[in-house]
């Protein structure tokens, strides 16, 4: 056997067996994932990398006709930027799987020396190959597949939230939309207290200054108009921002205005029951638990972390066909005669060596270092994500305490402005005002009736946002959209809500 053939015979089978059986096609954990978005946040249209231009076709369509809450979510969950770049986040998890799988690539060591004397150079050749591997793999590969499954869950929360975050931000925006209305609203009710000053002192029963205080507070109503627009401006371009959008904020049509008071009321309990089971964070928590236990089974199985086995092969140098040296045979025959003697020209016969193979081991001897500090590291990792996981758990009781109160207290605030306070404010300046026409009241009674009715009806304003807030704050606490957790939950009815906002 050839030493050429030798080499090929060993090293072809390693090469065969690992060579091009690697790919990395993260394509079904992306559905995993959208599949995990779905469950928490019901919508099931959501961007999935490689399918951009399908993503702005569906942007399109729902930015059409205007803008719902729920359209302005799936437009967030296709179009936004930051929420594109996580899934890649996925799709280097499913590298590290696949990486994590495969053995270290063999190492091929090559010699050549020449003989002093001229001839055939002596050759040595080693192949060999990480063997220790081979229990490492199947600890690595559960690690890399929890860090995967944990990877997936971290880019739902994230996604969960940001879609929380965009319902927000619509809300927010159609209440500082409803809020410039208002406003606007504010300044007629200003100038009739004026167009009334006026009239009063026209007739000689009023004064000058009570005319004064009616411009200055048309003049309050015309900021307020102003602010009002600017916020609401703001509003839209934080809106557009997490949707994705380049459009001018002024062409997002929102069409929902803000909800009106439920009329149910939740369990506690059964909302603790519900995040217990669906909360993604609380699922990412168990799975980073599950991958940092894995990495610390991984870092006990790597003591020895290099155990090598090869072949190993030597051809020993040859000399040349003649062994004749014509400088270095003159110059011994010269001082060994004491004059100038021709060397001889007699042939030598040239010694042959035959080529020697055989199976060689390399083992990387763990006196010094044996993982001590990568196992404790591991182990303390571990440790903490089951403190972690324990954290979440605790807090997550008295955030649906906290969530639940929000919804209940918010919708009762908002059901005390509409059914009490407003109609309240709103008799009380009429009555004030016909007083003071016929000149039975004072002008500062009017101005503060005034005053009273038009800071409830901002107030009622921000309480419908506070109540549309509470919803979303329990579709994140429970990892549920709304719609399941009326399914799930036990509701108490209240009384029919249909009037509808000012």
């Amino acid at each position: 056997m050839t030493a050429n053939r030798a080499l090929v015979l060993v090293a072809f089978p390693i090469v065969l067996a690992f060579a091009g059986c690697a790919t990395v096609d993260p394509r079904p954990d992306y559905q995993t994932t959208i599949d995990r978005i779905s469950e928490a946040t019901g919508y099931e249209t959501v961007y999935r990398p490689g399918e951009d231009e399908l993503a702005q076709e569906q942007v399109d369509s729902l930015l059409n006709d205007g803008l719902t809450a729920d359209e302005a979510a799936q437009v967030c969950l296709l179009n936004n930027p930051d929420l594109q770049a996580m899934f890649f986040d996925i799709g280097m998890a499913r590298a590290d799987v696949v990486q994590a799988g495969l053995l270290s690539n063999p190492t091929l060591g090559l010699s050549l020396r020449l003989p002093s004397g001229g001839g055939l150079a002596n050759l040595t050749a080693d192949v060999a190959q990480n063997i220790a591997e081979i229990w490492q793999i199947p600890a690595r590969q559960r690690s890399a597949e929890r860090q995967l499954d944990s990877a997936i869950l971290e880019v739902a929360v994230g996604v969960a939230d940001l879609v929380g975050r965009a319902k927000t931000a619509y809300f927010e925006t159609v209440a500082a939309s409803q809020a410039t209305t208002l406003a606007i609203g504010n300044q007629g009710i200003a100038q009739l207290l004026l167009d009334a000053a006026l009239a009063r002192q026209e007739a000689g029963a009023g004064s000058l200054l009570e005319v004064n205080l009616a411009r200055s507070e048309l003049t309050g109503a015309d900021i307020t108009v102003q602010t009002a627009q600017r916020e609401a401006y703001a509003s839209k371009i934080a809106l557009a921002t997490l949707l994705g959008l380049t459009v001018s904020p002024d062409e997002l049509d929102l069409i929902e205005p803000l909800p009106d008071p439920p009329s149910w009321q939740l369990a506690e309990e059964r909302l603790q029951d519900l995040a217990t089971q669906h909360r993604l964070d609380l699922k990412a928590a168990l799975q980073s638990a599950e991958a940092a236990h894995a990495e610390w089974a991984l870092q006990k199985r790597s003591v020895f972390r290099n155990l090598e086995v090869g072949v190993s092969l030597e051809r020993s140098h040859r000399t040349p066909q003649t062994d004749l040296d014509f400088v270095s045979d003159t110059i011994f025959n010269s001082i060994s005669s004491g004059m100038l003697t021709p060397p001889s020209l007699t042939r030598r016969k040239s010694k042959h060596t035959n080529f020697i193979i055989g199976p060689s081991i390399a083992l990387e001897l763990p006196i010094f270092d044996q993982n001590q500090a990568q196992i404790a590291k591991a182990e303390y990792k571990y440790r903490q994500a089951l403190k972690m996981l324990d954290s979440l758990l605790r807090a997550l009781t008295q955030q649906t305490r906290a969530a639940s109160n929000q919804a209940t207290t918010s919708w009762g605030i908002v059901r005390s402005y509409r059914d009490h306070l407003l109609p309240q404010r709103q008799d009380n300046l009429n009555l004030s005002r016909e007083a003071y026409r016929l000149g039975k009241t004072s002008f500062l009674a009017v101005l503060e009736a005034q005053r009273s009715y038009l800071k409830a009806r901002r107030q009622y304003i921000g309480s419908l946002f506070d109540g549309a807030r509470s919803l979303i704050a329990l579709e994140q606490v429970t990892g549920q959209p709304l719609s399941k957790i009326l399914e799930a939950t036990p509701q108490s009815a209240t009384r029919k809500d249909g009037e509808s906002n000012p």
